[in-house]
């Protein structure tokens, strides 16, 4: 068994991934921490006892490793919480062993971070691939308010960098989350602090058989729907929250509806884009063509692949060098 490496003090910036049996990507995600060039930065690595080969690869990057374990764990939050405990660093980022940083994507963070000494947390544009790497989609965000974050604004958690006081603030991830654990953290950060959009891609999201958001889509909004009663009832959120009930209710179907449609439930998403529609009719109109895409999967899942193909094209224009990276990696 692996025992954690002692941590220098002085570090302006940590990063912890958690992993469990992700031998297969694993060495892309370590390698694309590492190679940001960052003096001093932390990288730990919280394996969960994977029985895989994981173990024997981060063994062979223990000298290029702040520290690591790998021991039983009670799931993903548990795991990123440990890490961040056995860290220093001023700035934190979290990345799972499926996903990559994009080259300068940590020092980007820094800069702005630097340069915007109110903002707690910091979040770009993130590129969704494939397991074999391929760009599939490209996730662009925008400046969201708190109460658009309440309504399930969604940003993705791998293109997020924050402040270890907005962390320690907040209280770490709640272990009784295990799909929409980010989300409730950015919201309790959010609640108390400010967040900031930079408009431009820092990191990709891989999305195969065996990720979360493709095998458990239905469990998203489950827990989106305990966020929304969260927000409603819990001291810190209630007061903002009470006023856009309809809206948080909505987002939260409107989110449901979006995971069961990736998910291939067209019959189910439906289902939900209507509750949605009822509560928020904005966010679903929005969203009208992923929505049309949707209707079209139900009937004819090989012509809605055709039109998600050719819409594709488009909205990864530009993105090219990209690609050249994870080609690479």
């Amino acid at each position: 068994m692996p025992t954690d490496h002692n941590l220098n003090t002085d570090h302006s910036v940590s990063v912890v991934t958690p992993s469990y049996n992700q031998e297969i990507y694993l060495q892309q995600t370590m390698e694309s921490v590492l190679s940001q060039g960052i003096p001093g930065m932390e990288y730990v690595v919280i394996d969960g006892g994977s029985t895989d080969g994981s173990v024997d690869l981060i063994r062979s990057y223990e000298n290029r490793l702040s520290g690591w374990v790998s021991e039983r764990d009670r799931g993903q939050a548990d795991a990123v919480n440990k890490g961040v405990s056995r860290t220093t660093g001023d700035v934190i980022g979290w990345l799972n062993s499926d996903d990559l940083y994009l080259p300068g994507a940590v020092n980007k963070a820094l800069a702005y971070l630097s340069d915007h000494p109110e903002v707690d947390a910091v979040y770009g544009d993130v590129i969704s691939i494939d397991g074999e790497g391929k760009m599939i989609n490209v996730m662009r965000f925008d400046q969201y308010t708190l109460e658009e974050l309440m309504s399930f604004r969604v940003i993705s958690q791998p293109g997020v960098f924050f402040r270890r006081s907005a962390w320690e603030k907040a209280g770490g991830l709640d272990l009784s989350y295990h799909f929409m654990l980010d989300h409730h953290l950015w919201l309790r950060m959010a609640s108390r602090g400010k967040f900031a959009y930079l408009p431009e891609p820092l990191a990709a999201a891989r999305f195969h058989a065996e990720a979360k958001n493709r095998a458990h889509p239905e469990d998203f909004g489950k827990e989106a729907y305990r966020l929304a009663d969260w927000l409603l009832t819990d001291p810190l959120t209630a007061e903002r929250a009470k006023p856009i009930e309809k809206q948080i209710r909505g987002g939260a179907a409107w989110l449901d509806a979006h995971y069961l449609s990736e998910g291939g439930a067209p019959g189910k998403s439906m289902k939900a884009y209507a509750k949605a529609f009822s509560l928020f009719p904005q966010r679903v109109l929005e969203d009208k063509n992923r929505l049309a895409l949707t209707a079209l999967m139900a009937f004819s899942p090989d012509a809605a692949q055709k039109v998600f193909n050719k819409r594709l094209s488009k909205r990864l224009e530009g993105l090219k060098e990209y690609q050249q990276y994870l080609n690479d990696i």
